[in-house]
């Protein structure tokens, strides 16, 4: 039986597969539409150069959101979510789950957690050894706890979460461009070689197919891009979607929703001129994030959130402690009553809540 290690190296390799798939019909998309199309096929000039300008910028865009989106690496929690050693070697050697949980509450009451197991207790993943950060999951096939954890996908080989959601929406909008200029332009010429009013050359297979291949994707990336918008506005992750994050009062799907704009804020930020392109602008550290449910939990202490998605405060583990973040202001200060109002709060029932199971 070969070693772990040399299988996991395989297992590894073969999860390129579908993004080399993906990579080869891009590459074969551009020589077929650039070259057996515009070159070959297509004899007005204006045409061909109205073609290719607009092709190569969704082509751009197109690429860019989706290298952003494999090669961003998935943002993990800092080292204040890791037992300190005294409390990791006690909780390692206590066999009495009320006990351990006991260990995780301690470490626990200087984090900022508002989310809690479905059973209310402190989510500890075993695995990584973390106290897990509220809408923060383990991947399996990345084996390591992800922030703000949306979902793993084959076709970019990625966990997408807090780093590279917005990189990935925005490859799911610019492969949906590109795929429906595609078909849109080829449409006459897929006709017209259907028809034989063009004369057979090697450039009707080509055409052909890139029309059925255009559409068929278009068709597939449509509902998934329209979901995603949907989860956006709601302020959703895929995972929060099918299992509701459970606060002190219990589970609410809608606990992290601050309304449509703060929602899309907080994961295109606050500059709309930043909005369509695949660069960093998302709200927040990934660590914490406001609830509609509080502004602050008494019991709990309060965290700066950074305004930059690469945040120092992830990579060197640093939570500095404020009333209340720059983020959670922005999002929060706004209408403040009002939205309570709307929401139906009763500032009595204010309080705050614990980590997703």
């Amino acid at each position: 039986m070969a070693p772990t290690h040399v299988l996991r190296c395989c297992q590894r390799g073969l999860a390129w597969i579908p993004v080399v798939f993906i990579a080869l019909v891009v590459c074969w998309s551009y020589y077929a539409y650039v070259v057996e199309l515009c070159i070959i096929t297509i004899i007005n000039t204006g045409e061909k150069i109205v073609y290719l300008v607009f092709f190569h910028l969704s082509f751009i865009m197109f690429v860019w959101s989706y290298w952003k989106t494999i090669f961003t690496r998935p943002a993990n929690p800092s080292k204040e979510f890791s037992l300190p050693k005294a409390e990791k070697e006690q909780y390692e050697k206590e066999e009495r789950p009320e006990a351990q949980q006991e260990i995780l509450r301690r470490v626990a009451s200087g984090l900022p957690l508002y989310t809690r197991t479905g059973a209310g207790a402190i989510r500890y993943c075993d695995r990584c050894q973390v106290i897990k950060p509220d809408r923060c999951h383990h991947c399996s096939a990345c084996d390591m706890c992800v922030l703000k954890m949306d979902h793993h996908c084959p076709w970019v080989n990625n966990c997408v979460g807090f780093s590279n959601y917005k990189y990935f929406i925005l490859f799911l909008a610019y492969s949906l461009v590109y795929c429906l200029f595609i078909a849109a332009t080829v449409l006459q010429y897929f006709i017209r070689f259907w028809t034989n009013d063009l004369p057979d050359t090697h450039a009707k297979f080509h055409i052909l197919f890139l029309f059925f291949v255009a559409a068929m994707f278009c068709i597939s990336i449509l509902s998934l891009f329209s979901y995603h918008l949907w989860l956006v506005g709601k302020n959703r992750s895929t995972i929060e979607a099918f299992r509701a994050p459970v606060f002190r009062n219990g589970p609410d799907k809608n606990g992290f929703s601050l309304g449509f704009s703060k929602n899309i804020a907080q994961v295109f930020g606050d500059q709309k001129k930043y909005w369509l392109l695949p660069v960093c602008t998302s709200q927040g550290d990934g660590l914490t994030f406001p609830t509609r449910l509080v502004n602050v939990d008494p019991e709990q202490p309060t965290v700066i959130l950074q305004t930059d998605c690469s945040s120092k405060s992830v990579e060197d583990g640093s939570i500095p402690q404020s009333p209340l973040s720059d983020s959670q202001n922005r999002l929060l200060a706004n209408d403040h009553h009002s939205s309570d109002d709307h929401l139906g709060i009763d500032r009595r029932d204010t309080q705050p809540s614990n980590t997703m199971p």
